[in-house]
């Protein structure tokens, strides 16, 4: 009979352990997602820019030399300095004509190209640098696509709202699942729980082995649910390392460690809250 019952409560166990690692299995999925969703927003922001437009009669020295204080600035991520000559010859390979043979001269200005940080990367910023920008004598125009600006802010806004909405979701559907599994576990030793009690046991007494199972539960399964998630990004990186790279250490890291803290914490709530359950309830009710 001893036996029969060590084997009934060690198969509760690993069910237990095995119920909470496929929930921090979704729940580390969610997060990398959400992690890998904040470098695509900046890479994309990255790519969003204007051009500083400078005056015909400026020389490239000293356009240069604005080029090198515009790259201290903290809202620039990299310039390229683009000449009357160069923007010519770049001008006639995109429409396949000689237009300085037509007009007897390069009507074009030189310029700067500013790729911009993340951080800068929406219409109110642009239009404080714009400003700023303009106040410079050599600068004649400050160019770029507001509208586009505004569509990929928005995009990112909406995209990043929907994922929020679905991890908190997600969060709270995880506890409940995790609950619910520690729960069972508890209530079939709710008679003894209310025996203690009836004893004299204080409520710490009580809930600390409940506690302490549920921590292992929660460790136990955030190892299991780490080790699914690993193998899974290695196999995805080698099918889609050439399109997009995954195997972002910082991320990973970040990933394996929400997943191991989400795993505890909830387990330890969750058993917490299952054990207080059965302190404040009559003994008469525990048979319902």
């Amino acid at each position: 009979m001893t036996g029969q019952r060590k084997k009934r409560i060690a198969g509760s166990y690993f069910v237990s352990t095995l119920s909470i690692s496929l929930v921090l299995v979704v729940v580390g999925i969610l997060v990398f997602i959400l992690l890998n969703a904040k470098l695509v927003s900046d890479h994309v922001k990255q790519n969003i820019g204007f051009s500083i437009i400078v005056k015909d009669n400026v020389n490239e020295a000293e356009i240069k030399k604005m080029q090198k204080i515009l790259d201290t600035k903290p809202f620039v991520s990299s310039s390229v300095f683009i000449s009357k000559v160069e923007a010519a010859r770049e001008f006639k390979e995109e429409l396949g004509e000689d237009f300085e043979g037509v007009l007897g001269y390069n009507p074009l200005l030189p310029s700067v190209e500013i790729k911009l940080n993340p951080v800068y990367a929406n219409n109110d910023s642009l239009t404080v640098i714009e400003k700023s920008l303009l106040k410079n004598e050599l600068v004649q125009e400050v160019s770029y696509q507001k509208s586009l600006v505004h569509m990929i802010n928005e995009n990112v806004r909406r995209i990043s709202l929907i994922l929020l909405i679905a991890g908190a979701a997600l969060m709270l559907i995880s506890f409940t699942l995790i609950r619910n599994t520690i729960h069972l576990s508890v209530y079939s030793q709710r008679f003894l729980i209310k025996t203690m009690q009836l004893v004299g046991a204080k409520p710490f007494f009580i809930c600390k082995p409940f506690i302490q199972n549920s921590v292992w539960f929660g460790f136990f399964g955030s190892m299991i649910a780490n080790l699914i998630l690993l193998a899974a990004i290695f196999f995805l990186q080698k099918e889609v390392g050439s399109v997009v790279n995954l195997m972002n250490k910082e991320l990973i890291i970040i990933m394996v460690a929400f997943v191991m803290v989400c795993g505890i914490l909830l387990s330890l709530v969750s058993s917490w809250m299952s054990v207080a359950r059965y302190l404040n309830k009559d003994m008469n009710d525990l048979y319902n």
